[in-house]
C-alpha cells in the first residue's frame, strides 16, 4: 500500500493511526485533515479509531472502547483481550506497510503496537501524538520510548522539556486544539462575567469511558441529594459521547431528578457557557472546562493497584489545569476524598462563594495564556509528521546508494 514507487509528490499517503479514546480520535482526525490540506494528496487510513477518523475513511480494526482503558487494575483485567488486539492491529499494519504510524494516547495499547511494528518495520516512521504522562510516573518509559518512537507531538507546554530531561525522543509542543476552539473561547468570555442566579445549572461530566460512568454517576447522584440538604437544587445537565449515551441514560433512569442529556462537542461547549458549576472526571475534560472558564470540581476513583503505586508518583497534582498553571486552581477529590459528602460540600462552596469561583477563573486565564500558540495544533502536527516521513525517506535513499 503506502510505501510503493511512483510519483511521491502525488501518490496517496497511507497512514496507520492507532487511537482509542474519544479525545484521541478527535486529535488524530484533526491532524489527518490538516495533512490532506498541507500535502494536497489522498490520505488512506488504516488502524483503529472512533467516529471522527471513520468520517475520514478509516475502518477501525477493533472497537475503540476495548482499548480505552485507564488504571493498572483495569489493564490487568483486560490483558488477554488487549494482547489479542495488539497482535491483530500490529500485524495488519505491518502487512499494509504504510508511510507512517501515528499512535495517539492510550499508551498501554498504542505503545505496544508501536514496539511490534518497529521490530518488523525498523525504517517506518513512528510519531506519538499526546505524550504519555512519563513526567508523572514510570519515568523510565521516556528513555525506552526513544527506541521505537521518532518524534512526540506534545499537547502541554511543559512536556518537551520533561522528555529531554528524561532522555526521551525528540518532541515538539504543538499546542492543544481545545485552546483554539471558538466555542470554548466564547464560553470563556461568557463565564468571565457570569454570576450564579436563583436557578443555577450543574454540569455532570463522568468521562467518555463506560467504566468511569458506572463508578462516578452513582457518586454524583448521592452528592446531588446531599447538595439539596445543603440548600441547593440546581438544574442537572449531563453532556456525554454518543457511544456511551445508552449506558448513561440507563444509569440515570432511576434518579429522582430530571437529567438533561446532551451529546456532541458543540452541545457540550454551549452547555459550558450556560452552566454555573460542574463536577467532572479527572482527564482531558478538566482542561476543556478550564479553557471554557467554567468553575468545577475534579473527581476520580483510582483502582487499588494504582492507589498503592501513587506513593511513587513524583508530581504534586493529577489535574491537568493545576499542572499547566503550576499551582492549585481546582479541588481534586479522589477515592476517599471523593466520597459524595465531600463532592457536595465543594459544589456548595462554588455556588455560594463568588471569591471561590473568581479564583478559579483567574487561574483559567493564566492557563489560556500559557497554552496559546500561533498556529492550529493539527497543522503543526501535520507538518512535523511530514518532516519525519521525508527524513526517513531521505535516509532510506541515502542508505541504498
Amino acid at each position: 500500500m503506502g510505501r510503493k514507487g511512483g510519483n511521491a509528490l502525488s501518490s496517496p499517503l497511507t497512514i496507520a493511526v492507532v487511537a482509542g479514546e474519544e479525545s484521541g480520535d478527535i486529535l488524530a482526525a484533526d491532524l489527518i485533515a490538516e495533512l490532506r490540506d498541507l500535502t494536497g494528496r489522498q490520505i488512506d487510513l488504516i488502524g483503529t479509531g472512533g467516529e471522527h477518523l471513520a468520517k475520514l475513511g478509516q475502518r477501525s480494526l477493533i472497537d475503540p472502547e476495548d482499548i480505552s482503558i485507564k488504571g493498572i487494575a483495569a489493564v490487568l483485567t483486560s490483558l488477554p483481550k488487549l494482547l489479542n488486539h495488539i497482535r491483530r492491529v500490529s500485524s495488519a499494519i505491518v502487512k499494509a506497510r504504510p508511510d507512517a504510524l501515528l499512535i495517539v494516547d492510550s499508551p498501554d495499547f498504542t505503545h505496544r503496537v508501536a514496539r511490534r511494528v518497529r521490530a518488523a518495520l525498523p525504517d517506518l516512521p513512528v510519531i506519538d501524538l499526546v505524550c504519555p504522562q512519563v513526567w508523572a510516573w514510570r519515568q523510565w518509559r521516556a528513555k525506552e520510548m526513544a527506541s521505537y518512537i521518532d518524534h512526540v507531538l506534545c499537547l502541554l507546554p511543559f512536556e518537551p522539556e520533561a522528555l529531554a530531561r528524561l532522555e526521551g525522543p525528540a518532541a515538539t509542543y504543538v499546542g492543544h486544539r481545545l485552546a483554539r476552539l471558538e466555542s470554548l473561547k466564547s464560553s470563556f468570555e461568557v463565564q468571565k462575567a457570569r454570576q450564579v442566579g436563583d436557578e443555577p445549572t450543574l454540569l455532570l461530566l463522568p468521562g467518555s469511558r463506560g467504566r468511569d460512568a458506572k463508578v462516578l454517576l452513582p457518586r454524583y447522584k448521592e452528592a446531588i441529594l446531599l447538595l439539596e440538604e445543603l440548600g441547593h437544587r440546581p438544574r442537572l445537565v449531563l453532556p456525554t459521547v454518543a457511544r456511551i449515551e445508552p449506558l448513561v441514560r440507563e444509569l440515570v433512569a432511576d434518579w429522582p431528578r430530571e437529567v438533561t442529556i446532551l451529546t456532541g462537542e458543540q452541545a457540550r461547549h454551549k452547555a459550558f457557557a450556560s452552566a454555573d458549576i460542574a463536577v467532572a472526571a479527572s482527564g482531558t475534560v478538566t482542561l476543556e472546562l478550564a479553557l471554557g472558564g467554567l468553575p468545577f470540581v475534579s473527581t476520580y476513583r483510582i483502582d487499588k493497584v494504582a492507589w498503592w503505586a501513587h506513593q511513587f508518583i513524583p508530581v504534586w497534582s493529577t489535574s491537568l489545569p493545576n499542572l499547566v498553571a503550576d499551582r492549585p486552581i481546582i479541588p481534586e477529590l479522589h477515592d476517599f476524598d471523593g466520597r459524595p459528602s465531600n463532592i457536595a460540600r465543594e459544589l456548595a462552596r462554588l455556588l455560594e462563594s463568588e471569591q471561590a469561583r473568581g479564583a478559579q477563573k483567574e487561574g483559567f486565564a493564566a492557563i489560556r495564556d500559557r497554552m496559546d500558540v500561533s498556529e492550529p495544533p493539527g497543522r503543526v502536527g501535520a507538518r512535523m509528521l511530514m518532516e519525519v516521513i521525508e527524513s526517513a525517506s531521505a535516509g532510506r535513499l541515502g542508505g541504498s546508494k
